[in-house]
């Protein structure tokens, strides 16, 4: 009996919880739609990017926006953010920091320990591609492990700590493709499309006129962080756990359908169904509800598995792509 009592105002708290949380999740939602016109797919899986603690890859051609979606991101969050172009000759330690030797009044030499951009809450790595795998691997243990290791010495990021990169499509001239390990640490791939004409009127009368609108705080830190523990303890009914099992074991080429198998070189691994069990929750939050479903799992399997997955040569040379073969998948989900 105490028991039942006890799940019940566990229940209730977390209901509570979701409502107030759900409020400033909407204002801050509301507060980048005043900046970014015509993406609010991409606002929103960027936003749900954060509210897992996960990082995303911004897939786009250059001029949509990208890089002032993360700056109005850090502002309306109140997240500290930072920003570090990729080039060729980037190095470790111009992201992670290095030590530089000091010497104080007396004499005495000393090594200290300059942190880099990585030590932010919101770090955007645009154009990620077009570092060198050394460069690129840097970022390795800081997106999984949350900390840096420089000289033998262990640096723990700040927290929250969130990377949204951004690639480029089109320009692949003189660019380093992430290896799958990295790509498997983004939560979500958010393509970045278009806006439609209306979105791209709004956008040319919004900001080539005299007066400039400004991102406004509608977060803060402590907010963010209470909203990821928050995403945690929402209840995932059975039959979508069942659903994210179906979906990420059927992209799979063993266990896949055969006619699917034959059109798949790898899938996706665990870390694709714990991305999915977090996102679903995440989206049910932002849209106002305490549970999450199977239409958040079919929504959401594209920007899951698409960077975790590749087709086999035969069947990119028929014409198939990853888009195709996965909503095919989604439609098996019934």
């Amino acid at each position: 009996m105490q028991q039942a009592e006890a799940a019940t105002d566990l229940d209730a708290a977390i209901v509570r919880n979701a409502e107030a949380i759900g409020g400033h999740v909407a204002a801050a939602r509301a507060a980048i739609g005043e900046i970014i016109f015509g993406q609010d797919k991409v606002v929103d899986h960027a936003l749900l990017t954060v509210l897992c603690g996960g990082h995303a890859l911004l897939v786009g051609v250059p001029g949509l926006a990208k890089t002032k979606l993360v700056d109005t991101m850090g502002v309306v969050l109140g997240l500290d953010a930072r920003r570090v172009q990729f080039t060729p000759d980037l190095m470790p330690s111009d992201i992670l920091g290095s030590e530089v030797l000091e010497e104080d009044p007396t004499g005495k030499r000393s090594f200290r320990f300059v942190r880099g951009p990585v030590f932010a809450q919101l770090l955007m790595a645009d154009e990620i591609n077009r570092a060198s795998p050394r460069t690129q691997s840097a970022l390795l243990q800081a997106m999984q492990e949350y900390h840096v290791t420089v000289a033998g010495q262990r640096h723990d990021l700040p927290r929250p700590f969130h990377v949204l990169a951004t690639q480029n499509p089109l320009e692949q001239e003189g660019t380093y493709p992430l290896p799958e390990a990295q790509l498997d640490r983004f939560l979500l791939q958010i393509d970045v499309d278009y806006p439609d004409r209306d979105a791209e009127r709004r956008i040319l009368l919004a900001t080539t006129g005299a007066d400039e609108v400004k991102a406004r705080p509608a977060l803060s830190s402590d907010d963010l962080m209470s909203a990821q523990r928050l995403v945690r303890r929402l209840p995932v009914g059975e039959s979508v756990v069942e659903a994210i099992l179906d979906l990420v074991r059927s992209a799979r080429p063993e266990t896949a359908d055969k006619t699917i198998a034959e059109k798949i070189a790898w899938g996706p691994g665990p870390r694709a169904s714990q991305s999915m069990m977090l996102a679903v929750r995440a989206r049910a939050l932002l849209d106002g509800r305490f549970a999450p479903s199977i239409d958040d799992v079919a929504a959401l399997a594209e920007p899951i598995l698409k960077h975790r997955m590749a087709l086999t040569f035969s069947a990119r040379s028929s014409g198939d792509t990853l888009s195709g073969v996965i909503a095919r998948l989604v439609e098996r989900l019934g």
